[in-house]
């Protein structure tokens, strides 16, 4: 029988939140019931965002919520080479090209297209990509690159359905409306999304599924906000000849307005709570444990 291993992995951009607490105490206690392993990953692929002190600080909360997790620490900026090689194996199969538009080329031509409707949207509320890189000839896509131009390398979505045919995934959790089993993926609602730019050789999509194949994660436990990103990840994973691990999407904690708490809208960090006497138990029952 092979051993389940269950990963938290948090981004050092910013100090955990009760979410975070809720997310890596299941992982820890799912471990630990199910005879499984524990470990801890350090999403910071991201230079300008993750910083060495929020890594310390992330240590130090979770070993004040009587977390142990095995070392070492998994750090995503030390492994950019196993993820370029992914890249350049789906790059083989014909299904990456670059695109060349910015963030403000994007917005005006789907306000553009929305003149004639309203342009869809991928789960997250953003709009899928609206721009024609992927009818430039590949030398002059080259040409470009080796310019220096910006560019943000996408992944074929309609072409890699093709390659990778149906999928599925097992969820052992629920998603916003309650799905679990055996799920379809749906990697078309996403459009084709961004694998990486040109100063960030990676993303989270594709980092995450390498990562968890080289970690042998068997779990992936995590926040229902994540729910539907497993379609793309179920078709990286295809495309890559990767293991498919179960998922347990979990509820999240929200705040008052009914937010999901986040760093972005500064969520009260645990380290904040700690320092206002809160304990452990504390935490654990403000998350529903």
């Amino acid at each position: 029988m092979v051993q389940p291993v269950f990963r938290f992995a948090p981004s050092p951009n910013g100090f955990l939140h009760l979410g975070h607490a809720l997310s890596a105490l299941l992982n820890c206690e799912l471990a630990a019931a199910n005879g499984g392993r524990f470990l801890l990953r350090m999403e910071d692929i991201d230079p300008t965002r993750c910083r060495s002190e929020y890594e310390a600080a992330i240590c130090e909360d979770l070993d004040w919520l009587g977390l142990a997790w095995e070392q070492p620490v998994r750090r995503q900026s030390e492994h950019l080479d196993a993820y370029a090689a992914a890249l350049a194996r789906l790059d083989a199969l014909g299904l990456v090209y670059a695109s060349f538009e910015s963030r403000g080329d994007v917005a005006r031509l789907v306000a553009e297209r929305e003149t004639q409707g309203p342009w869809p949207r991928d789960p997250d509320g953003a709009p899928l990509y609206p721009g024609h890189s992927q009818a430039l000839p590949a030398a002059e896509r080259a040409r470009r690159m080796a310019a220096g131009e910006p560019y943000a390398l996408r992944l074929d979505v309609s072409a890699a359905m093709e390659v990778a045919g149906p999928l599925m995934w097992d969820e052992h959790g629920a998603g916003p409306g309650g799905e679990s089993g055996r799920l379809a993926a749906d990697p078309a609602q996403w459009g084709d999304v961004v694998l990486a730019r040109k100063d960030i050789p990676t993303s989270y999509h594709v980092s995450v599924v390498v990562d968890d194949a080289l970690q042998g994660i068997t779990e992936v436990v995590r926040g229902q906000d994540l729910f539907a990103a497993t379609s793309i990840h179920r078709l990286l994973q295809a495309l890559l000849g990767l293991p498919e691990p179960a998922y347990r999407h979990h509820r999240l904690i929200r705040d008052d307005a009914g937010r999901k708490l986040s760093k972005s809208t500064r969520a009260t960090a645990l380290r904040s709570l700690r320092a206002a006497g809160a304990t452990p138990a504390d935490i654990r029952r403000l998350v529903g444990l």
